[in-house]
């Protein structure tokens, strides 16, 4: 079995510096490379399916840039009740929605895609975080969007940061999957393309 000395090309289909930081905590080589996806969701389609179909997007758009590499796609998608919570446009908008979730649970749609360019070998998960939200009065939440400026995130919130104190309780079998990229599954994917950190 290859090892983090030894891992093939790795390329990660990402602009997000949280799903690098991550990332780097397996020790494995790789380059980040942005990709050109419209993310917009599809008519009828659900906020997993959407998750989903944007991972192995990305995943794919980079890959035929990169014959014989591991290619890493992800995305996340918020729902709320059905519905999908993007990343709020401007301050009015992340306190709107943070004020809509409060006390209520939604659910974070990480999808993952590991494709091998090479042998066209395409893995696919989706692992999902329930994440309850405190009932914080309005001074709390405005507090938090000055701080933690959560603007490039799905649903107001950065969990990699101050965003973890909005909520009462998460629950997952990946708790990396809430920052956007579940490193427990992504392990598994890799070994069974004969990397592995370790």
């Amino acid at each position: 079995m290859k090892t983090a000395t030894s891992d093939p090309s790795l390329v990660l289909a990402s602009g997000s510096r949280f799903r690098r930081t991550l990332l780097e905590r397996l020790g494995l080589r790789f380059i980040t490379v942005v990709p050109d996806v419209d993310e917009a969701p599809h008519p009828g389609e659900s906020p997993a399916e959407t998750a989903l179909r944007l991972a192995e997007a990305k995943a794919r758009e980079v890959g035929d840039r990169f014959p014989g590499a591991l290619v890493i796609g992800s995305d996340q998608v918020a729902n709320f009740e059905g519905k999908v919570i993007g990343k709020p446009i401007d301050r009015d908008d992340a306190l709107a929605q943070l004020k809509s979730m409060r006390g209520r649970t939604i659910v974070f749609h990480t999808a993952l895609t590991l494709l091998n360019t090479a042998s066209g070998h395409c893995q696919r998960a989706l692992v999902d975080v329930a994440s309850t939200f405190r009932s914080l009065d309005d001074s709390a939440l405005e507090a938090y969007v000055d701080r933690d400026q959560p603007y490039d995130c799905a649903g107001s919130v950065k969990a990699e940061s101050l965003g973890i104190a909005l909520f009462t309780r998460i629950g997952s079998d990946d708790p990396t999957a809430l920052i956007g990229l579940p490193l427990i599954r992504l392990t598994d994917m890799l070994i069974a393309e004969g990397v592995h950190p370790l």
